[in-house]
């Protein structure tokens, strides 16, 4: 009786130990008793009744990223392209991601290639390779509202590829180079266009620097023509002040008034002028004979 017993304890303690789950962060078990939904397990340790409770399901609360293959779609031109895009989701409700739908990433990706086949539908091709913030915002939306009941949360749709025909494709490449080209042929205009602008500028600032050199040149030769007449006239005054303060009388201007007439005519001139006042000439000869006797 006794080896019973402790086999009985033994195995109530297995059974125990058995079914005591500890769930960690951002996961969560879904419970299921006799066949039926009975709980949802969060974070933390947890005991399950033996044979009568199962774990249904395990999954992670964390945000995940699919990439789903390029899948065909027709503009509104009848233009077929390849286009994938990358979903970011993650669960909100582990009863219905587990009971809501059957392989819900297969249904997920089936959604979103129905719902980027409806929205590139709409748009031509020039509107779809540009307008991929359109498309995503759409996209998101669409597929946010219809993954409620599937217990499933859309954060994000990035249309991550767009591939169209191999013919649009060569024309768009040699759109693209004839762009360049014109953007660089625009590049080069504008350089030449600032080197000529730059060089005219010199040349006009040299115009400039010349005349400004030239006028100061002129300004100051007057300046000096105007010191030496300046000089010479305070020359000539200082001379006759000197004149004045010698004592300059009648009798020596007329001998300075005789050596003058007298440099002329040992001149080349073939005319003097005899001024009218020579018949003092008695009287200036007179004057030269005192003025000589003063000067021994």
């Amino acid at each position: 009786m006794i080896y019973i017993i402790i086999a009985l304890v033994v195995v109530v303690f297995l059974l125990i130990v058995l079914n005591i789950r500890i769930v960690p962060q951002s996961m969560s078990y879904v419970i299921e008793r006799l066949g039926g939904y009975n709980s949802t397990w969060n974070v933390g340790l947890h005991v399950k009744f033996p044979f009568i409770d199962r774990i249904a399901s395990k999954m992670s609360l964390k945000e995940k990223v699919f990439d789903f293959p390029p899948q065909p779609v027709i503009t509104k031109d009848n233009v077929t392209m390849m286009i994938d895009t990358v979903v970011y989701f993650q669960i909100t409700d582990p009863k219905l991601y587990t009971y809501g739908v059957e392989k819900p990433i297969n249904a997920l990706e089936n959604l979103s290639a129905t719902t980027l086949r409806n929205i590139i539908g709409e748009l031509e091709l020039d509107e779809s390779l540009t307008s991929r913030d359109v498309i995503n915002t759409k996209m998101r939306s669409i597929l946010d509202e219809a993954t409620d009941p599937w217990g499933i949360k859309v954060n994000r749709v990035e249309v991550k590829n767009i591939e169209p025909p191999q013919a649009i494709r060569e024309a768009m490449e040699k759109q693209m180079k004839a762009e360049r080209e014109r953007r660089e042929q625009i590049l080069i205009a504008e350089g030449h266009k600032q080197s000529a602008i730059l060089e005219a500028e010199g040349k006009k600032q040299a115009l400039i620097l010349e005349a400004e050199a030239e006028k100061e040149a002129a300004i100051q030769k007057a300046k000096g023509e105007a010191e030496a007449i300046k000089e010479v006239q305070q020359a000539k005054a200082e001379g006759l002040k000197m004149l004045k303060d010698a004592g300059m009388d009648e009798k020596v201007l007329k001998l300075r008034s005789l050596e003058a007439f007298e440099k002329v005519g040992d001149g080349q001139s073939t005319k003097i002028i005899i001024p009218s006042d020579l018949q003092n000439m008695a009287g200036l000869v007179t004057s030269i004979a005192e003025v000589a006797s003063k000067t021994k």
